[in-house]
């Protein structure tokens, strides 16, 4: 018996290595900067959020996989399967991130802090008064490995992706934030539903088994 278990733990692992390595290997074939392109994919084809014509703000945006999905979803039809990468764009996507992002055509990018009033100039400039339809946020902070403090951050990072939120969104837009499990996960589930009509927190298969990584969607303001 013990033999057994110990083979299911070794076949387990192996199995969610080989996972993993079929994003990284499915995101290098289509062209995506990171495996994290599929999980914005699974989240958009189980809720249908993404269509033509929106107004989405990409926060975290760095390297750029969630813009990389957004613009092949605001690609004409007739661009192909799966959208394309060049050409013809339907919608508006503005990234924001500290770190530097290789351009996509079509794709607003800004540099800095979305706390800044010189970045959040540069934002309300690009929207033209325009409120946005959707929200991403895939934003993570260094962990330290301590609990306590890592979980102070990562609710501080989700709190402002609210707070962005309720000031530019649409009454019936939809914030997806990436959150995780532990310390302070039920403090920000509970933020969520107090901002958001309707509150819908997915695991999206391309996250790793390991991780406590989660993402919680938000839709429609109260």
């Amino acid at each position: 018996m013990k033999i057994d278990t110990k083979s299911k733990k070794v076949n387990k692992a192996w199995i969610n290595e080989h996972l993993s390595d079929a994003y990284v290997r499915m995101a290098q074939k289509d062209g995506y900067r990171a495996r994290a392109a599929y999980k914005l994919k699974e989240i958009d084809e189980t809720l249908q959020l993404i269509r033509p014509g929106q107004v989405v703000v990409d926060l975290g945006a760095t390297p750029g996989a969630w813009s990389q999905y957004l613009r092949r979803r605001f690609a004409p039809k007739e661009a192909g399967v799966g959208g394309a990468a060049v050409g013809g764009l339907n919608g508006t996507i503005i990234a924001l991130d500290i770190l530097e992002f290789e351009p996509i055509e079509g794709v607003v990018f800004i540099q800095g802090d979305f706390r800044e009033e010189s970045v959040l100039g540069q934002l309300e400039a690009e929207l033209a008064g325009r409120p946005v339809d959707l929200v991403v946020s895939d934003m993570a902070p260094n962990l330290s490995g301590i609990e306590g403090v890592d979980a102070a951050r990562i609710s501080h990072l989700v709190e402002l992706a609210v707070e962005f939120s309720v000031s530019h969104l649409k009454p019936e837009g939809v914030l997806v934030s990436k959150v995780f499990h532990g310390s302070g996960y039920n403090q920000l589930n509970d933020l969520f539903k107090k901002t958001f009509k309707r509150v819908k927190a997915i695991k999206p298969k391309a996250s790793r088994d390991r991780s406590s990584e989660t993402f919680l969607v938000g839709l429609g303001l109260k």
